[in-house]
Parts: structure tokens; C-alpha cells; sequence
């Protein structure tokens, strides 16, 4: 059975610009094959049972020879694998994608091609640089900087200039003096105003304005680096005006996030909103309990509890699906109210078609014990294995019937260490839902120093796991993601 190969542009770095085709192509694939410039938050995305091959190119580098990369794609393609070429930006556009192709068409393998949001128009953007306004340029032209190995580049600085549009040179850094001395000869103004975008889109973003005629020296003296783009034009002026990027409070900032990979994605997208660079480190795993004698019991008898308890997103969706395979359903809880710990759980229940009757103030399990004290039983805590003893100490003392079943497991990844160790040496940010993702971090670190890691916990519960590992904390008004953000923005500020 033959494959197929779909070209995806991974679009300039950010996640949100990737094209949701893109990122279902990516969900779907066998193989994926990328370069260096998909950002590690789009990596993210590819299947666990996917295989991945990486050709990163870097400037004047290339891992993995051009020739290699479209042989690489046939023989998977060939294999009967679904293979996605993950490629930054858009393929079509400097990417070489259509190199790629012919190979492909030549041997007749079925392809498809995912264009993506190119550097080209929002590396400028998120610089404050509009590529087109009106009362500048008429016309925008977009010029690749790199030439093939030992050639020359050949571009025709004096059309450009007759056009008097806006000039985006991509891969231009490391001939960003040939660039400026080419358009300085063709009679461009040297005070044209210019600038030079390095990392873009991304919270390590520098950009440096200058004009064309003193560019390469501030270059230069900057150390303006690969990967990065030069914008020619009158719109470079704008820049100051229009820069929202680098006004994001949590810009240059990291922020290591350690919820379980399947639940990661709603904090982190917040954090990358406000400008912060997001390293995610799940440390723990929910699995459910594949054999549960005690739970399918328990479903046999819903109708013998009076209330149902649960202290995570995760207890309702695990509950709900373990009753339908046992061909039940919401019916089967007629009777029954239902407690949660906090309005993501309550959520959780309401994506279920259920609403919760009790969620305590404070959302932690101190709180809902405390807001469970006066309940008449039998009651059901359907939860994690290593639950907080606050419920179950209650209930016992006040002498209310209860079962307390775990209907999933924690279970503590090893996450790739070298990803968060660099952070280690100075000022390091973590985030904290819960406490098993302390204590998970902390093991997926032994012997490391902690002293400068700020832990940025949902609740005080959280707190106190991560203070017994000497770590200093600080701790949301509220134990809701919302009021964990709002921490994290506020502690930017504060710097």
C-alpha cells in the first residue's frame, strides 16, 4: 500500500498561526519530517506513536543535504507511511517545497499542500511594521537573501529600487552588507529607514531600527543573528508606534509549565499571549484504571449514594465514559447530587450534560470537606489514587458513610530534563496545578539545584508540597487557572 506526503507550512514560530488544516495534518501523521525553524510548541503537537525525523537546516548548515530530505520522503511515502513535511512558514515561499515535489511526482506518490502564514508579512507585524500603508508604498516585494552554495546573489537592486515599495529580504543576515551596499549603489536614499528582525514572533524577538546606510554597522555592533529578516522602507518609521509586541508583560520571559501534556494547552496559550516563552514539561500523566472492581461495583448501586464527589477535570470525563461502556448514563445518577472541587471540574461535569449542586468557595479539598461537613450519606469520592486525606479524614470523624474509590492513577513522567536543566542557573519560573506535579518535577530532577526556581502554585495546598522541596513559592488569590495567569502577569510587572 503506497502513502503520501503532505507539504505543511509550520507558519513563523507562534502556534496560533498555525492553519487548523495544518494542525490536523500533523495530528494525523505516521512520520514527520522537519527543520529547524517549527517552534518547539508545534513539535509539541505531533503524535507520541509518530516517528519523527529531523533535517534542520541552519545558515550556510544543512543537516541533512536537500537531495537526502526528498529521498527521505519518497522511501517513507513508499513504505505506505502518512508523511507530513513540516516546514517554517510557508512551503511555497523560499522553502524549496517545490523541489520536494518532484521527486514525489515522479514516482507518483499522492501529495497535498498546507500553505502556512509566512515570516514574510508577520515577523514585520509583530515588529510594529505594516509591509504595505498607504501614504508610504504602493507595492511590497519579498526577496530571499541566500543564494545556492558558491553563487552569487542575483537580485536587481536597481528594479527594486524603482519601485519604491517596501523590501523583505529573507535569509538575508549574513548578506545583509552586499543587501544595503546593492540598493545604496542603485541610488536608494542611505536614510531610507530599515530594520533587522531577529527571532521573530517569538519572546526572544530583537529588532533594531536604523537606515539603510547605517544598518550593517548597528547590525553588527548588535550581533544580529540567523534566523532574522530586513524590512527597506519608509514603514520601518512606524515601527515605534506600532510595536505591541514587545509590550506584552511577560515578554522575554519563560515560563516552564508542568501539567500532564493533555491538559497543558490552556494555560500555556495564555502565557504565550502576554509575551512569555513556554517550556512544557508535563510531569505527570492521569490514567485511568483499565481494571476497577471496586468503581463498576459502585455504578451497580448509584442509586444507594447520596452525593458524588469529584476533585478534578478529570474524575467526570473518566466516570461518565467507564458508565456508558457499562451501558449506563446520566439517567443512572437520578437522585444523586453531585460535589466539585472548583469550576473546571464543575465544567467538566457540564460537558457531561450534568451541573454541579456544591463547589466550596476556596477551590481546594480542605474547602470542599469543609463545605461537605453537614451531608448526609453514603457518599462516593470518585478521584486520583493519591488523593488529599482532608475528605476521608472528615467523613470518618464525623461519622458519614463514604467509599473512596480512585477511579485513575497519577503517574510521574521523565520529561526530557534537558529542556528546563539550562533554565536552572538563574531565575527559573514554574508553574504548579497541583501538588503531584511538584513532586514530579522534583523527581524528574535529582540532584539538581533548585534554589532559584519561583514556583507559581494554584493553591495553597500546592504551596505547601513545593515548599517542603525548599523551593520559594507564590501562591493565586484563587485556585482557578484564571487567578494562577493573573499571578504569573502580576509577578512580570513586579520585576
Amino acid at each position: 500500500m503506497i502513502g503520501n506526503v503532505i507539504l505543511v507550512g509550520a507558519g513563523p514560530g507562534d502556534p496560533g498561526l498555525l492553519t487548523r488544516k495544518g494542525r490536523w495534518a500533523i495530528r494525523q501523521a505516521q512520520v514527520v519530517v522537519y527543520d529547524r525553524l517549527v517552534s518547539p510548541a508545534i513539535l509539541a503537537l505531533i503524535p507520541a506513536g509518530a516517528r519523527t525525523i529531523d533535517v534542520g537546516k541552519e545558515a550556510s548548515h544543512h543537516k541533512v543535504p536537500q537531495h537526502e530530505i526528498n529521498e527521505i520522503l519518497l522511501r517513507e511515502a513508499q513504505a505506505g507511511y502518512r508523511v507530513v513535511r513540516l516546514k517554517g512558514g510557508d512551503p511555497f515561499l523560499f522553502g524549496r517545497g517545490g523541489e520536494e515535489l518532484e521527486l514525489l511526482k515522479a514516482h507518483g506518490i499522492p501529495f497535498e499542500v498546507v500553505p502556512g502564514v509566512t515570516s514574510a508579512l508577520s515577523v514585520p507585524a509583530y515588529a510594529g511594521i505594516p509591509v504595505t500603508h498607504r501614504d508610504f508604498c504602493s507595492s511590497l516585494h519579498i526577496i530571499t537573501g541566500h543564494a545556492k552554495a558558491g553563487a552569487e546573489l542575483k537580485i536587481d537592486f536597481g528594479a527594486l529600487c524603482r519601485t519604491q515599495g517596501t523590501l523583505v529580504f529573507l535569509m538575508g543576515v549574513t548578506a545583509l552588507p552586499m543587501i544595503c551596499e546593492g540598493l545604496l549603489k542603485a541610488g536608494m536614499d542611505p536614510a531610507m529607514p530599515a530594520a533587522v528582525v531577529e527571532r521573530g514572533m517569538t519572546p526572544r524577538q530583537r529588532k533594531l531600527v536604523s537606515t539603510l546606510g547605517e544598518l550593517p554597522q548597528a547590525a553588527r555592533a548588535a550581533r544580529i543573528e540567523s534566523p532574522a529578516i530586513i524590512v527597506v522602507g519608509k514603514v520601518c518609521q512606524l515601527s515605534d508606534q506600532f510595536d505591541w509586541f514587545d509590550a506584552l508583560p511577560l515578554k522575554g520571559r519563560t515560563v516552564v509549565v508542568t501539567r500532564p501534556k493533555d491538559r497543558a494547552g490552556t494555560l500555556s496559550k495564555k502565557l504565550r499571549a502576554l509575551g512569555a516563552e513556554v517550556v512544557e514539561y508535563p510531569c505527570i500523566e492521569t490514567v485511568e484504571r483499565a481494571e476497577n472492581p471496586a468503581l463498576d461495583a459502585a455504578m451497580e448501586q448509584l442509586g444507594h449514594y447520596r452525593w458524588l464527589v469529584f476533585t478534578s477535570p478529570a474524575g467526570p470525563e473518566i466516570f461518565m465514559e467507564r458508565l456508558w461502556k457499562r451501558g449506563l448514563d446520566a439517567r443512572a445518577l437520578a437522585g444523586v447530587k453531585l460535589a466539585a472541587i472548583g469550576p473546571k471540574t464543575a465544567g467538566a461535569l457540564g460537558r457531561c450534560g450534568l451541573r454541579a449542586d456544591l463547589v466550596p468557595e476556596v477551590y481546594d479539598s480542605d474547602h470542599l470537606a469543609k463545605a461537605l461537613e453537614a451531608v448526609e450519606g453514603p457518599v462516593l469520592l470518585c478521584r486520583a489514587s493519591r488523593g488529599s486525606q482532608a475528605l476521608p479524614e472528615l467523613f470518618s470523624a464525623r461519622g458519614i458513610p463514604f467509599d473512596d474509590i480512585p477511579c485513575y492513577d497519577t503517574v510521574y513522567e521523565s520529561p526530557d530534563a534537558g529542556a528546563v536543566l539550562p533554565l536552572l542557573e538563574g531565575e527559573t519560573w514554574v508553574t504548579f496545578t497541583s501538588a503531584s506535579t511538584v513532586r514530579g518535577f522534583v523527581q524528574s530532577l535529582p540532584g539538581a539545584d533548585l534554589s532559584h526556581v519561583l514556583g507559581l502554585c494554584i493553591g495553597e495546598q500546592t504551596a505547601r508540597e513545593a515548599r517542603t522541596h525548599g523551593l520559594t513559592v507564590r501562591v493565586a488569590r484563587e485556585a482557578t487557572m484564571e487567578s494562577l495567569v493573573e499571578l504569573i502577569r502580576e509577578t512580570g510587572a513586579g520585576e
